[in-house]
């Protein structure tokens, strides 16, 4: 037989002794080992060192404080700065059978216990342990505890019986049914794998007898891939189990010092209470996180314990969510898939995940509170104020008094308890945020002022121009011709447009017929282009055959076809002349300069216009107020439901479209649907053809944008802002060898002014910036999974329905179903599908019972019922956790102490002090 260390509670016993305070009490608890060779100590031999590890919050205190205290003698603690548990135990001098004892406050409550064991001078080493004889050995436990935090004060819980809870919350834990291989789940999965086998899955090879079995080999790959709590995933339905949360009013008492007065003989003290809450701004939510805290533990604004945790419950993100009535949203947990289909079974372990959840969550809140109170106390003399508070203490004794400022607690009982199952239908929805829209800022820019800048003036600019020039053609004869020229003489040119010899008609006397002018520019630099004989002087003739510019286009030459010598002298002509202008001048380079500086001028204007209009972009799009988030929500649920409704194809299903989506509502509660969003940053892409792993997420590089990139300068005085800014930069990547190299990063924009950036800029999501931390998960969540209640008796319709070939099929229905601990015993010998259907007349028939929907609203007629112990596995329809929150009010009382002055321990206040006025 193996030996087993067993640990069981034996109880608390009032302490009583000096300067202990009110609310301790010590704890025992007893380690035996059973099974063979467990009476000669077995493991428990001498010499041992054997300890309990408690919760580091619990306050526990050292045995050295209560030496006549007998059942702390030998006893230790050891606390490790780095470790969140501490370790309360003893060095065993006898063999066998220990027990443990320690001093903490009395107020109980059940947390996780940890067995810890090793020789003198070894570090203590946790154990595997059992609570029962016949319990099964675990390294953590459950059992009774003392309760974090100081001592309640007040009269005890069971008192409060019959007291009517001030406010409820319902929420719940869904747990899949690991065994039914849905068509949908199964689909979705094999297209994601590189399995050649489960390439071959189709819709048809979940219906027949083969797909009961799971005889058809790509079903039987598909069952060997996956161990049965990863079935869960491929499962279509699973389990609600709904709890509400009940919180009572109790007692009040007078809590920790906030302050502390002392006054003189005949002194008279005015105190002015100024009660306020602490409203966080930015900067100091900013350093409370650098310093300690979580971002789950940012304060509430809750005064109520009740509704910091609906607030709770409306920000965290781990909770599916759906509606209850269509009106307010119930958060729903998600839990590990169940191979058991035992409601029983299930209703327990969903209880275990709600008392922890709840346990955890309440402390949270509750410590928030305590934290959001500050209460400051001014002494002063004189007071103009008449709006506040004010307080006069006069010592009327001879007796230096002392007062204790002691803020006034309120002690707050929590109860939970499971209300109903439900039988639901899951689905897998990829992209789930693909058509949702984006609420776009519309934020106009103002154009930079230029004022400031002197534009220069452009110079006028360089065109082509004509101008008229008029040249005189002087009549000549030839170089080397004898003939004198007659006067009233024609010349014609018989030869080449271009010779420069023409003669008279006789051919006789030979003249000059070239003449070359060089006309001045119309300004510097301009080119001839073209001239044209426009006239002649009066009474001369003369007709041009060619004129051509000069190389140099700064002249031009005329060649005469004819002309009338008249009396010799020279003949005006007079041109038209075009002139093409120079690429520059003197005054365009200058201006050309000076539009440079102004340019650079402007853009350094436009760039600091740019980054203050993206500096107030971020700023208002950080400021900017979410909207309702039970609006998003709902949103985001019809977006599902639409998603559902196209995977079903209920139109193809009934010959009537508007009576088929009835009877889906009619088996469906659509307005309860929950869903749980999975907010990765990959994504899984499309499988064409043969069924490929999805590649790893590139690196970003140079060319890398965000989903919403800074827009360019020049579109900047009209836009609009639909999300984060997003700026692809570089940095260094550093190998072991000391060399670098580019590594680029799409990084997301912040300023000093700014809030800080919302979940997920960090992994380049797209932030919708009136939207909260679901909405973003929502937006770039690379699936969700949607959850389906079946309505109340309708649970058999429900099932017979989703077995349909073109639903979610019959895979592996007929497979034995594998009985686990706990389950009902008519589940023996049946197949998954006989247990199912147990399993849905089980709930019809409880969820349609009058005598379940009463039970779970008696608390509203009977009030406050103590639960014995605080805790219990829960079972269907009852209360099955209770423990008490201490909540602190903005009300302080003072009340009267007095010390010893040699040792300065807190003494009894004398009953009767001699006035000032005595004798």
């Amino acid at each position: 037989m193996v030996i087993v260390l067993v640990v069981t509670f034996m109880g608390r016993t009032e302490l009583s002794a000096p300067g202990t305070g009110v609310g301790y009490s010590i704890w025992s608890y007893k380690i035996e080992s059973t099974g063979a060779g467990s009476s000669g100590g077995g493991e428990l031999p001498a010499g041992l060192r054997v300890a309990l590890g408690l919760p580091r919050e619990v306050d526990v205190r050292g045995p050295e404080r209560y030496p006549d205290v007998s059942q702390l003698q030998g006893m230790f603690i050891q606390r490790d700065a780095t470790s969140s548990r501490q370790y309360v135990g003893r060095q065993i001098a006898s063999p066998g059978t220990q027990i443990i004892s320690f001093v903490a406050p009395t107020s109980e409550t059940t947390c996780e216990v940890l067995l810890a064991k090793a020789p003198q001078g070894q570090s203590l080493a946790s154990v595997q342990f059992a609570t029962s004889a016949s319990g099964t050995p675990a390294t953590v436990q459950l059992l009774p505890t003392p309760m974090v935090g100081s001592p309640i004060n007040g009269r005890p819980p069971a008192e409060f019986a019959g007291m009517l809870p001030y406010a409820s919350e319902l929420f719940g834990i869904y747990q899949p049914l690991a065994g039914w291989y849905g068509l949908q789940n199964s689909l979705r999965v094999a297209r994601g794998t590189a399995d050649e086998t489960l390439a071959n899955l189709s819709r048809e090879s979940f219906s027949g007898a083969a797909a009961r079995r799971l005889a058809d080999e790509a079903l039987t790959a598909l069952a060997e891939r996956f161990e049965v709590t990863a079935q869960g995933v491929l499962s279509p339905v699973g389990l609600v189990n709904l709890f509400r949360q009940y919180f009572f009013e109790f007692d009040t008492f007078l809590g920790p010092p906030a302050g502390h007065l002392w006054l003189s003989p005949g002194g008279t003290v005015e105190v002015v209470e100024t009660s306020t809450r602490r409203t966080l701004v930015e900067k100091t939510a900013e350093q409370a996180e650098e310093t300690s805290r979580k971002i789950e533990e940012s304060l509430t604004e809750q005064d109520d314990i009740a509704d910091a945790v609906k607030e709770d419950n409306a920000n965290d993100t781990k909770l599916g969510i759906s509606a209850s009535g269509g009106a307010n949203l119930v958060g729903i947990y998600h839990a590990e898939a169940s191979a058991s289909f035992g409601v029983s079974n299930t209703v327990k372990h969903s209880s275990e995940e709600t008392h922890k959840h709840t346990r955890t969550q309440s402390a949270k809140v509750t410590s928030e509170i305590k934290r959001n109170f500050k209460t400051t106390f001014k002494t002063v003399t004189e007071t103009t104020d008449t709006s506040s508070r004010r307080y006069v203490v006069q010592n009327t004794t001879k007796q230096l008094v002392n007062y204790e400022l002691r803020r006034k607690m309120r002690k707050v009982g929590v109860q939970l308890q499971h209300i109903g199952t439900r039988l639901c239908w899951q689905v897998y929805i990829p992209a789930p945020g693909r058509r949702i829209g984006l609420g776009d800022l519309v934020h106009i820019v103002p154009a930079p002022d230029l004022t400031s800048i002197r534009k220069p003036e452009p110079p006028p600019p360089l065109v082509i121009k004509n101008t008229q020039f008029t040249g005189a053609f002087p009549i000549r004869r030839t170089p080397g011709n004898k003939d004198e020229l007659k006067a009233n003489t024609e010349f014609v040119l018989h030869t080449s447009p271009d010779a420069e010899d023409i003669t008279d008609h006789e051919n006789v006397i030979h003249a000059v017929a070239r003449m070359d002018y060089t006309p001045p520019p119309p300004e510097q630099g301009y080119k001839l282009k073209e001239a044209r004989l426009v006239s002649v002087a009066p009474g001369r003739a003369f007709i041009d055959h060619l004129i051509l510019p000069n190389q140099e286009h700064t002249g031009f030459a005329v060649f005469s076809k004819f002309f009338y010598s008249g009396d010799l002298t020279p003949i005006s002509l007079t041109f038209d002349l075009t002139w093409d202008p120079p690429a520059t001048n003197e005054a365009h380079d200058r201006y050309a300069e000076e539009k440079k500086i102004y340019d650079a001028e402007v853009a350094q204007l436009q760039r600091a216009a740019y980054a203050s209009a993206v500096r107030e972009r971020l700023e208002l799009v950080s400021a900017m107020r979410p909207r309702p988030s039970q609006d998003l929500r709902n949103e985001e649920r019809q977006t599902i439901y639409g998603n559902v409704i196209h995977k079903l194809k209920p139109f193809e299903l009934f010959e009537d479209k508007h009576l088929g989506s009835e009877l889906l509502r009619q088996i469906f509660d659509v307005d309860e649907m929950l869903y749980f969003v999975a907010p990765d940053y990959w994504r899984p892409h499309p499988v064409p053809g043969a069924p490929l792993p999805p590649p790893d997420p590139s690196e970003p590089t140079k060319d890398s944008i965000g989903r919403y990139p800074v827009p360019d300068p020049s579109v900047l005085g009209d836009r609009t802002v639909a999300s984060w800014y997003s700026h692809t930069d570089k940095t260094n990547a550093i190998d072991p060898l000391g060399q670098t190299s580019e590594e680029w990063r799409v990084n997301y924009l912040i300023t000093e002014q700014a809030q800080p950036a919302p979940l997920g800029s960090s992994l380049g999501w797209l932030i919708e910036i009136d939207g909260d931390a679901r909405r973003n998960e929502f937006l770039n969540a690379a699936w969700a999974k949607a959850v389906l209640p079946v309505r109340p008796g309708h649970e058999a319709e429900a099932l017979s329905w989703l077995r349909e070939a073109h639903v979610e099929g019959e895979a592996a229905l007929d497979l034995p179903y594998k009985f686990q601990e706990g389950d009902p015993d008519n589940y023996h010998g049946k197949n998954v599908g006989q247990v199912l259907e147990d399993l849905a007349a089980q709930l019809q028939k409880s969820n349609t019972a009058i005598a379940n929907t009463v039970a779970t609203e008696e608390v509203f007629e009977t009030g406050f019922d103590p639960l014995e112990g605080g805790f219990k596995p829960a079972n269907p329809y009852e209360v099955f956790d209770q423990w008490v929150e201490v909540l602190p009010t903005d009300q302080v009382v003072a009340v009267q102490v007095a010390y010893d002055s040699k040792t300065g321990q807190q003494i009894p206040v004398p009953v009767s002090t001699e006035p000032l006025n005595a004798g």
